[in-house]
């Protein structure tokens, strides 16, 4: 099976065209892909998003050992 790209994987799995717009009825392209932590790092600040991972809760076990 050759590789899906993401774009590809979301509409085979959700039925969801990620670069349709609603909005227009056009479609969207992929201007740039940006992997350099620097790069997501301004961009993200520039946006006013956090810029740091949310804390993860702390690990529970399985519900049903609290009512065995």
């Amino acid at each position: 099976m050759p590789r899906l790209d993401w774009a590809g994987l979301l509409r085979r799995t959700f039925v969801l065209d990620v670069f349709a717009s609603a909005g227009c009825g056009g479609w969207r392209q992929v201007l740039a892909y940006v992997t350099a932590p620097s790069g997501v790092l301004s961009i993200l600040e520039h946006l006013g998003l956090p810029t740091r991972p949310a804390k993860l809760a702390p690990a529970q076990g399985p519900p049903q050992s609290t009512w065995c």
